[in-house]
């Protein structure tokens, strides 16, 4: 159960793999998506 173990999260870490036991990280929507255009401030 080290680097070169594939099952393990250490060993998907040395290889460069993704799985069960390494999941890839979702990115989450950035703030300035949510935020309508049409709604911010008019300038004077």
């Amino acid at each position: 159960m080290g680097k070169g173990d594939k099952k393990t999260k250490r060993g998907k870490i040395n290889r460069g793999t993704f799985g069960s036991r390494r999941p890839r990280i979702k990115k989450r929507r950035s703030v300035d998506n949510k935020i309508d255009i049409d709604n911010k401030a008019q300038v004077k």
